[in-house]
């Protein structure tokens, strides 16, 4: 595996040598980066393909009729993805990168179906309204993360423990029932989310010089993927608090 102090990117040679080295880490950290964000789009895709499939139909859906009503499969449908990050988070050393990639689209389409009640809740049109908002934001966001000459590194630990007092207080509300917390909730969640998102980019971004040409290249693609695929998709949710209309 490379280390901190990769060659291709440290180490000065002479003449035409240096230039090309350094043109080829660029080229390859491009390629590598333009693998995450289409692992990253595709999986919002089909995220959002099985949700409006699975929402079809109104409240005589599929997705009103499990997740609208009491029973253990609605419970299944909510709690899937969670284990399917679990196992990625957990078990990425030991699994090969086409069980990685496989499991990544198997949570992206459990995520769909979790969240069609979205289109049971909200019009469409402020559905599509709030999905491209948060796809620009993302967008400048990530790109800013890419190319900023800052070190995010010291803003990680303050955005995870943002996001961990943000599931608190989430818990919190579920019994409180506050109209005006939820929407402190959802405010900070915009907020968070939108730093990890450039954090997340600077991080993956600066990951590659540690997995260029190993066997965990492939799969740290993955891995970055789903990095930024829950910024969007958590970013997406607490601004359609705000931007959705309900149905």
């Amino acid at each position: 595996m490379a280390n901190w102090s990769d060659p291709r990117s440290d180490i000065a040679g002479f003449g035409g040598t240096t230039v090309a080295r350094g043109e080829a880490f660029d080229a390859g950290l491009r390629g590598y980066m333009l693998s995450v964000y289409n692992y990253m789009a595709s999986g919002v895709l089909l995220t959002g393909i099985v949700a409006l499939l699975f929402s079809r139909g109104g409240m005589a859906s599929p997705a009103a009729q499990i997740l609208l009503q009491p029973g253990i499969l609605k419970y299944v449908i909510m709690f899937a993805p969670l284990a399917f990050v679990m196992v990625l988070s957990f078990g990425l050393s030991r699994l090969s990168t086409v069980a990685t990639q496989a499991i990544y689209w198997a949570y992206a389409a459990a995520m769909g179906l979790s969240l069609s009640s979205i289109f049971l809740m909200y019009t469409q049109t402020s559905i599509a309204q709030t999905f491209f908002a948060t796809a620009a934001a993302f967008a400048g966001l990530s790109l800013w993360g890419y190319t900023t000459k800052r070190n995010l590194s010291g803003f990680g630990t303050f955005l995870i423990m943002g996001v961990v007092g943000l599931l608190v207080a989430s818990l919190i509300n579920l019994f409180l029932r506050s109209s005006a917390m939820d929407m402190v909730i959802s405010f900070i969640g915009v907020l968070l989310f939108a730093g990890l998102t450039a954090y997340d980019t600077q991080k993956i971004k600066s990951i590659y010089v540690h997995v260029a040409g190993t066997d965990m290249m492939g799969k740290s693609v993955v891995m970055g993927a789903l990095n930024l695929y829950l910024d969007f998709i958590n970013m997406f949710l607490f601004l359609l608090r705000f931007m959705g209309n309900r149905d």
